[in-house]
């Protein structure tokens, strides 16, 4: 039988990522990135459709996670999946199932 003292400690980082694509509607945005690619922020805004002040909330704690990058073109910002970030959620939760191989 495992104890809790014999798991790993969540670091600060770690719960960070975590905490930012606990959300439904992070977690939504993610995903819709990394299937669509880079995206407008206009474009964000049609497929989830919130107050743009909601939105914007929630694409800052995305990138302050290190999971989307920006990049601002003329009035427009366009977002994508950060480089890194796959590996940034499995090493924030890092799972081994009985059974499996090592």
């Amino acid at each position: 039988m495992t104890t809790r003292e014999a798991a790993p400690e969540l670091s600060a980082e770690s719960a960070a990522v975590l905490g930012a694509v606990a959300d439904p509607l992070r977690h939504g945005i993610v995903r819709y990135l990394a299937a669509n690619g880079e995206q407008c922020v206009c474009d964000l805004q049609s497929a989830f459709p919130v107050k743009m002040n909601l939105l914007s909330y929630h694409l800052k704690t995305l990138r302050e996670a290190g999971l989307l990058v920006s990049d601002k073109r003329g009035r427009w910002v366009h977002y994508s999946v950060a480089p890194g970030a796959a590996e940034r959620l499995a090493r924030a939760l890092p799972l081994t199932f009985l059974g499996s191989p090592s």
